[in-house]
């Protein structure tokens, strides 16, 4: 008799144990179901949520273009204000002594440094003196070559340095 009752225990755990997993199976299915629905609930309200923030930012946009305008409106009315004729400065103006090297290219009066790179460029231009492949190097002839210090080739912003030395 013991070993039938035994067996019959055995057998009696087993079910309860097969009980215990369809339980447990049960209710993960449940959990599945309530967290897809929670799920849809969500997804439902994050696209009621982005249509009303487009809606919003093309509310915003279009505020935004009105006020665009009325910048715009308040601009041209600014420019038709008169605006002062800007001035050079004083030490730009001032009349310098031109070194006798310098003189036979610009002349022997006392000019202004802007005078003074003005006619430079007339004389550069007019004997063409600037290279045809870098513009920006000028060729320097006999008498150009006394005002750069005998140098051959001179960068044109080289020579606003070189041409400073020749005025006094």
């Amino acid at each position: 008799m013991p070993k039938k009752k035994v067996a019959k225990k055995s057998a009696a755990k087993k079910t309860a144990k097969k009980k215990v997993v369809k339980k447990a199976a049960a209710k993960k299915t449940a959990k599945k179901k309530v967290v897809k629905k929670a799920a849809a609930k969500k997804t439902a309200k994050k696209k009621t949520a982005k249509k009303k923030v487009v809606k919003k930012a093309a509310a915003k946009k279009t505020a935004k273009k009105k006020v665009v305008k009325k910048a715009a409106a308040k601009k041209t009315a600014k420019k038709k204000t008169v605006k002062k004729k800007r001035t050079p400065s004083a030490a730009f103006m001032k009349p310098m002594q031109v070194s006798d090297a310098l003189a036979k290219v610009v002349g022997s009066k006392p000019l202004p440094r802007t005078e003074v790179t003005k006619k430079l460029w007339v004389y550069i231009k007019k004997n063409k003196l600037q290279d045809a492949k870098n513009k920006r190097m000028i060729n320097a002839d006999a008498n150009l070559k006394a005002v750069f210090g005998g140098k051959k080739k001179v960068s044109m912003f080289e020579m606003t340095k070189l041409v400073s030395n020749h005025l006094s």
